[in-house]
């Protein structure tokens, strides 16, 4: 079992530092997918402190993570946390830009939480490691309600193109064949993708 105390540390520090993690909501969504389809073998596009990869092996003792982050910072927090958990022989951790990094391996699951206009670039490149009838799941898909928005009403134009980009992502995922996807509200909204 985690240690429920190192986890309340994290959550804490992620509040003080500005770093983005899960909500409650879609990680207790997250882990209950986990547990209900036997996952054992997950890739993960954004590590940050290492957060959801941790709480994603407190599910099963067989289940490993191969997680990919390019904040150097956000890397070193990562690897201390996966450290106190004594995680370090169950979650992989590379340090790198998830585009530049070629993985050989297949997973059941591949959990994209990430630079979110890189969305779609995440899913084509990864999508070879993922075996037959696994899943891709993808974070912040209502962007903190903006998604729902008219991108105009937005005033920021970097968090406009943001936007844009998400919602681009959304219509790519509703109009793959390949892939059955259900929207969720859940959290800060998931797509859930399975492979046909």
């Amino acid at each position: 079992m985690l240690n429920s105390d190192i986890i309340k540390k994290m959550k804490t520090y992620a509040k003080d530092n500005n770093v983005p993690i899960m909500t409650d909501g879609g990680m207790h969504y997250l882990l209950r997918y986990i547990k209900q389809n036997k996952i054992k073998n997950i890739l993960e596009v954004g590590t940050a402190i290492g957060y959801s990869a941790i709480m994603m092996c407190g599910v099963a003792d067989d289940i490993k993570v191969t997680t990919i982050e390019r904040d150097e910072k956000r890397y070193l927090e990562a690897i201390k946390n996966i450290k106190k958990t004594q995680l370090e022989d169950r979650i992989h951790l590379i340090y790198n830009d998830a585009l530049n990094v070629k993985v050989e391996e297949k997973y059941d699951l591949i959990f994209i939480d990430a630079a979110k206009a890189q969305n779609r670039k995440f899913f084509e490149r990864f999508e070879r490691n993922l075996v037959p009838n696994g899943t891709i799941i993808t974070d912040n898909m209502n962007f903190h309600g903006l998604v729902d928005k008219d991108v105009e009403d937005i005033s920021s134009r970097n968090l406009r193109q943001l936007v844009k980009k998400i919602k681009e992502y959304r219509v790519f995922l509703e109009n793959n064949r390949e892939y059955e996807t259900d929207f969720l509200d859940t959290g800060d909204g998931m797509a859930v993708s399975v492979k046909k």
